[in-house]
């Protein structure tokens, strides 16, 4: 195999190809990149029996073939050559990189022991790249990293004909979002399908689909195994999805909220985060919500204390919550609007706040267009 490739396209492609494989493998062959040179130019291609990531560029290919590398090392020394064209030939077991007085030499892996991509079925649906790269980052902050329970390590995609809604809880919290979906016929009025999406993959769609325009997804059922598929710019993520039944979390959200409090959002993230300084770890701040504003204490150990307060606007009864701070962050740092609407639920104790529902405020009288929803603390109402 010998090509000469622009040294910046590659490097895009091989970091591409690296980004969802994981750190440590029982089997270094998992750990490569498998680099296809045909007449039309390269395709970069990794898999480890979980995630694939395949992409195709241009380039100059003299001798077609087929090689395996280490693929971190590779994606390093791609990273770190000179500017001026990339030339890759292979003989025997070995491969060689040069770029201007730059050379290396590196040892290739069995290609006939590597596994084949998987492929893709039909096109499913759509979706708005930028929406939907927005809407994985406002959801997936609420999956559990916790591998004990793998059904909600992943974000929940739910397709119905004209929208994606995206779904995540870790029992504390749960974030949802609806985006549009233009899914032909995958879904019809009545029906859903879901998928059950590990966070962590959906996390590096979103960013590296972000500025794709669209975003082609398929969802396949392959030998008892199903399969989504991220498809843009002539590349490709495929993913398993998590078996198990995502907990209806759903209908935790209350119909109407008749107490609720708005505020400015960078104003309430920074009292939160001056107040938590003082806390020791896990422990939650206390908001006091009253017709005058809302106040945040943290009782720390018995070195430090602290409080502030700033304006808010409450409709309904006077309410004191403890949050914890980190979590309130995460949907705060979510919501995308300048302020914020802080809701509060009800329990069949009078004495006992339910969860409170974050929602985006365009204005201090007008709540926000956005579709996004974050409630905290629903694991009062799992009990």
């Amino acid at each position: 195999m010998k090509f000469q490739v622009n040294r910046d396209v590659f490097s895009e492609a091989v970091s591409f190809a690296v980004k969802l494989l994981p750190q440590r493998t029982t089997l270094p062959i998992l750990s490569g990149v498998l680099i296809q040179a045909n007449a039309d130019g390269l395709v970069l291609s990794s898999f480890d029996y979980e995630v694939s990531s395949q992409t195709e560029i241009q380039a100059d290919v003299e001798e077609p073939g087929t090689v395996l590398v280490s693929g971190r090392l590779l994606a390093e020394i791609a990273g770190r050559l000179p500017n001026a064209p990339v030339r890759i030939a292979t003989e025997e077991s070995r491969i060689s990189v040069s770029c201007g007085s730059a050379s290396f030499t590196l040892l290739s892996m069995p290609v006939e022991e590597y596994p084949s991509i998987p492929e893709i079925g039909e096109q499913s649906g759509v979706v708005p790249a930028e929406e939907f790269s927005a809407a994985v980052a406002q959801v997936a902050v609420a999956a559990s990293r916790d591998d004990v329970t793998p059904v909600i390590t992943g974000v929940q995609l739910e397709v119905r004909e004209n929208s994606l809604g995206l779904v995540a809880t870790d029992r504390y919290r749960v974030a949802v979002r609806e985006i549009d979906w233009d899914g032909g016929t995958v879904a019809g009025d009545s029906e859903v399908v879901t998928a059950l999406v590990p966070a962590r993959t959906l996390q590096e769609v979103g960013k590296t689909f972000g500025h794709s325009g669209t975003i082609s997804v398929a969802i396949t059922s392959r030998d008892d195994r199903e399969l989504i598929a991220f498809s843009a710019d002539k590349k490709t993520v495929t993913s398993l999805l998590i078996k198990g039944n995502f907990p209806p979390v759903r209908r935790l959200f209350p119909e109407t909220v008749d107490n609720y409090a708005v505020m400015n959002t960078a104003d309430l993230i920074e009292a939160t985060r001056r107040v938590a300084l003082v806390l020791e770890r896990e422990a939650a701040l206390r908001y006091s919500f009253t017709a005058d504003g809302l106040t945040l204490e943290a009782i720390g150990s018995e070195q430090a204390q602290a409080s502030e307060s700033i304006d808010a606007i409450l409709t309904g009864d006077d309410t004191v919550v403890s949050l914890k701070p980190q979590f309130l962050l995460d949907g705060l740092g979510a919501v995308h609007s300048e302020y914020v609407r802080i809701s509060f639920t009800k329990t069949e104790n009078p004495n006992k706040p339910g969860p409170v529902l974050i929602t985006s405020q365009t204005s201090r009288e007008q709540a926000g267009a956005d579709s996004y929803r974050y409630l905290l603390q629903p694991n009062l109402l799992l009990r």
